[in-house]
C-alpha cells in the first residue's frame, strides 16, 4: 500500500509532440506533477478491434506522488484523443532523496499563479 507522499512514475503515450506538450503544461501548472519528460517520438505495435495497428507515439514519463495520481489519470483521460489511452502507474522505489523530496513539494495539487 502506498502513502500519499509516495513517489510514482505515470508512463502515458500521446499521438504527437503538440499534444504531448499540452498535456504535460497543464499537469505541471496544476501541480498534479512535478515534471514530465517526453521523449522522441515511438513506433507502437499492438491490438486494437481486432487488427495489428502502428502509430508513431510520443512517450511521456509523469512524475508525481501516490496522493495525485488519480487526479493525474482523470486529466490525461479528459485531454487524451484516444478511447484507450495508455495510463500505467509505477511505484518508485528509491532515489536521490532531494529530487523526491523536490517531487514531493512541487506535485502538492496547488495550481501555479
Amino acid at each position: 500500500m502506498l502513502r500519499e507522499d509516495d513517489i510514482v512514475l505515470v508512463i502515458s503515450n500521446a499521438p504527437d509532440m503538440l499534444l504531448a506538450k499540452r498535456i504535460a503544461h497543464v499537469l505541471v501548472e496544476d501541480g498534479l506533477a512535478a515534471c514530465v519528460n517526453l521523449g522522441a517520438p515511438i513506433l507502437s505495435i499492438y491490438r486494437w478491434q481486432g487488427q495489428i495497428e502502428g502509430a508513431d507515439e510520443i512517450p511521456m514519463w509523469i512524475k508525481t506522488t501516490a496522493g495525485q495520481q488519480h487526479a493525474v489519470v482523470q486529466a490525461l483521460a479528459k485531454l487524451h484523443p484516444y478511447e484507450v489511452p495508455e495510463i500505467i502507474v509505477v511505484p518508485v522505489i528509491g532515489g536521490s532523496a532531494p529530487y523526491l523530496d523536490w517531487v514531493r513539494e512541487q506535485a502538492n495539487g496547488t495550481p501555479m499563479e
